[in-house]
């Protein structure tokens, strides 16, 4: 074994005993004063004089898996070269590369065969779990509980490290508001204000409040920058947008991530302003590592540097490491072009040597604050990994994170919650017995038929007659890696057997949406109604029993006008994770009373898209007299969505009055409302107050929302709700992207959804 000479130069720092001799085996018993003894940037400093170009070069790489870990290592080919890559050092991480004994296997060559012995950090796709899973991002969204959201990231966190993992690529802070757009099922919503408080507590939930635990992960912030804003909505394609959105809508979630401490950044795969994200030196110097102050590094996504040749900004793979290197991209994600090229451009003078000491820099800061220099295998515990992955605590917050999750978007006549006793229930929709497609996307480590479905769900109250149907197949097959999905849109033969059944129930339960598969990276749809046959399927029972309450399995908005004309009850349950069934039928039964608001505006139509609360007013925002028809509208829709932003019903109703607004200095406000549950039922009610700022410099939107909080309340009773405003929540940034506060007329809102009506005025 080759002496390793990076724990020779810790323990010279340090000056342990323990440590003299370079091949000493690192345990996870070593000391773990070694961080906090010696300053990570000496160091990082130190180490850094001891590599070569090719090394530093090296921590820039980042591999997926290249073989089977339980065979012999490759021989030829490109995994040979990779392997080669691997014993020399050229290799600063892997990802997609899972268990405690494969990645024990990996970091030992990192560690014990390369020159200096510098450890690898594991990445990987835990975007709501990693083998037990929370609902999608989107749904945790729903929900408006920082603290939930933080405990799901810190479940999914502590899951992944025991099987080795300590990088997450994870939160997408991307903001959108294009429904179309399938990666909105990861992010948090069409809202900035919502979004950073969401960022902040799902870094905050990875990377805890100490990163060198073995229980957390790096989190890395994603995708830098207006990945959301797609035009029309298509995977990869062109964000072209103006400097007051980029800095008031796309900026803040990505500023929220730096306060909160996050480690990483992840460029995305889009073009802003003709210049792809990768290869943007404004986004990433200036902005990020400059403005910004940020000390962690920038990864690319999947082969990104290489793309920058297919966008037409790179002559070649020369050129595009060039162009990604000086922008200030610092791991190239498996487009090999940094191992390959850099060394050489790096000679030739058209990359700096300042740069990639920087990037090296970086790299190695955040493997230090891991604490893998300290012990490279405290990943690595078996005896862990078997103990924690699938602990009842782990479903135990899954289940609580779904249920806050679910939003009722309808119940007429209060036909929800189910009555207990006596009736006759009628199931009926593929998804109702699903134990996949609950799951959503992004699950590469969970295990297919895991998910509680509807039906087990509701069988475990056995107070009524439940009576199962399918009535028709979603889905014709696994659709993961398929170009399209595979839509069952013909085969109605099973509709009779559900008509039947829905023909005497009381009630029926139908389970109507997406599949796990129809949202994601690379999931765009152009149309936004049920897939297939299952719009068919519902009129059909609708014509034999107008009792239907609609659960909704989606990873996206949805465009719902019939069923919002026709049906009593909705319940929008989006892709809830291991515990989804449980969850949505201890909703039904009214075990849990919904409190779930919409984080994104559905539709009426999909014309509508991008469709938003909080748009700007326009010279024409409203009819100048009947009749005519020069006012910003269509003609065939009303301008408003089907379901407001921040919208969501509760079995229980609440009322708002004595909304008072006081300015306290010109930089300061103060507000109060009183709420009070009016309802026969315990309920939480996320009270949400909004501000427009009626004239400025850059025009403002017509709402924004500024504050919210979750509130419990018992039958009748009554409280006063209090918010502060500052500087922070009344100011904008400009076109020079400066933050400014602006003397004028301001009106606040306050109420359960972004249509709040109660509404007082103030002038700073």
């Amino acid at each position: 074994m080759k002496p390793n000479l990076t724990v020779a130069i810790v323990c010279f720092l340090i000056g342990l005993n323990a440590c003299q001799n370079p091949n000493t085996t690192h345990s996870e018993t070593r000391s773990s004063s070694i961080t906090s003894v010696v300053d990570v940037e000496q160091k990082v400093e130190t180490l850094l004089k001891q590599m070569t170009l090719e090394e530093k070069i090296g921590q820039m790489n980042q591999y997926s898996g290249f073989w089977d870990l339980t065979g012999p290592a490759p021989s030829n080919g490109d995994a040979a070269k990779k392997y080669e890559h691997l014993r020399k050092g050229y290799v600063g991480s892997m990802l997609n590369l899972r268990g405690v004994e494969n990645v024990r296997k990996i970091q030992k060559i990192a560690v014990e065969e390369t020159r200096l012995g510098i450890p690898l950090i594991i990445g990987f796709d835990v975007i709501h779990g990693y083998e037990t899973l929370s609902p999608i991002p989107l749904a945790e969204s729903a929900s408006w509980d920082l603290e939930a959201i933080k405990k799901s990231a810190e479940v999914a966190a502590e899951e992944a490290a025991a099987a080795g993992i300590n990088w997450t690529f994870a939160p997408m802070v991307d903001i959108s508001r294009d429904a179309r757009w399938g990666r909105v099922m990861e992010g948090a919503g069409e809202d900035p204000y919502l979004g950073s408080k969401i960022a902040f507590a799902r870094v905050q939930g990875f990377q805890g409040s100490d990163l060198s635990k073995h229980t957390t992960l790096a989190a890395c912030a994603k995708h830098f920058a207006a990945y959301g804003f797609a035009e029309s909505g298509r995977e990869y394609n062109t964000a072209d947008v103006g400097t007051s959105t980029l800095n008031n809508i796309i900026f803040p979630p990505f500023q929220a991530t730096i306060d909160a401490g996050v480690r990483t950044f992840m460029n995305s795969f889009s073009e802003l302003n003709g210049i792809p994200a990768t290869g943007n030196s404004y986004l990433q110097r200036d902005i990020l590592k400059d403005k910004w102050e940020f000390d962690g590094f920038v990864v690319s996504d999947w082969g990104s540097i290489e793309e920058m040749i297919s966008h037409g900004y790179a002559k070649d793979n020369k050129h595009a490491a060039q162009i990604a290197a000086n922008a200030g991209s610092d791991m190239d994600m498996e487009s090999y072009l940094y191992v390959n090229e850099l060394a050489d451009l790096v000679r030739e003078g058209k990359v700096k040597q300042a740069y990639i000491d920087d990037a090296a820099k970086r790299i190695l800061r955040v493997k230090f604050e891991l604490g893998l220099f300290e012990d490279p295998y405290k990943y690595c515990d078996a005896q862990r990994e078997k103990e924690v992955i699938g602990q009842q605590a782990f479903h135990d917050a899954c289940l609580d994170m779904a249920k806050k999750s679910i939003v009722l978007l309808k119940n007429e006549n209060q036909l929800l919650p189910l009555k207990k006793q006596g009736q006759k229930i009628a199931l009926i929709g593929a998804l109702a017995t699903d134990k996949t497609s609950p799951l959503g996307n992004w699950r590469i480590a969970a295990k297919d038929n895991t998910a509680v479905s509807v039906l087990e769900g509701m069988q475990a109250y056995t107070g009524n007659q439940l009576t199962y149907a399918k009535g028709a197949d979603v889905s014709l097959g696994n659709t993961e890696f398929t170009v399209e999905v595979n839509i069952n849109t013909t085969d109605k033969s099973e509709f009779p057997q559900a008509i039947a059944v829905a023909k005497t129930a009381d009630v029926v339960v139908m389970v109507l949406g997406e599949i796990g598969y129809q949202s994601g990276e690379g999931r765009s749809r152009t149309e936004l109604g049920l897939p297939g046959v299952q719009q068919e399927l519902l009129e059909a029972i609708y014509k034999v029993n107008k009792n239907i309450v609609l659960v909704l399995n989606n990873g996206r908005p949805l465009v719902l006008n019939w069923h919002q004309e026709h049906l009593p009850a909705i319940v929008e349950a989006w892709q809830l994770g291991t515990q989804s069934g449980n969850a949505i039928a201890q909703v039904l039964y009214g075990d849990y009373n919904p409190s779930g608001k919409l984080p994104m505006s559905f539709p009426r139509a999909v014309g509508q898209i991008p469709i938003y609360y909080n748009y700007k007013n326009t010279g024409r925002p409203t009819l100048p007299a009947p009749g005519k028809v020069f006012w910003s509208h269509y003609q065939d829709v009303e301008n408003s969505p089907l379901y407001p932003f921040g919208y969501g019903l509760s079995y229980t109703t609440f009322e708002y009055s004595s909304l008072q607004a006081q300015a306290v200095s010109d930089k300061e406000v103060t507000v109060s409302v009183t709420l009070k549950n009016s309802g026969k039922l315990t309920g939480k009610e996320v009270v949400q107050l909004y501000i427009r700022d009626h004239y400025a410099s850059v025009t403002r939107p017509v709402r924004e929302l500024k504050g919210f909080e979750l509130v419990s309340l018992e039958p009748n009773e009554s409280k006063e709700i209090s918010f502060t405003l500052t500087e922070k929540e009344l100011g904008f940034y400009n076109n020079q992207g400066d933050f400014v506060l602006e003397p004028g007329d301001f009106s606040i809102f306050v109420g359960g959804d972004s249509n709040a009506k109660l509404e007082t005025k103030i002038t700073l």
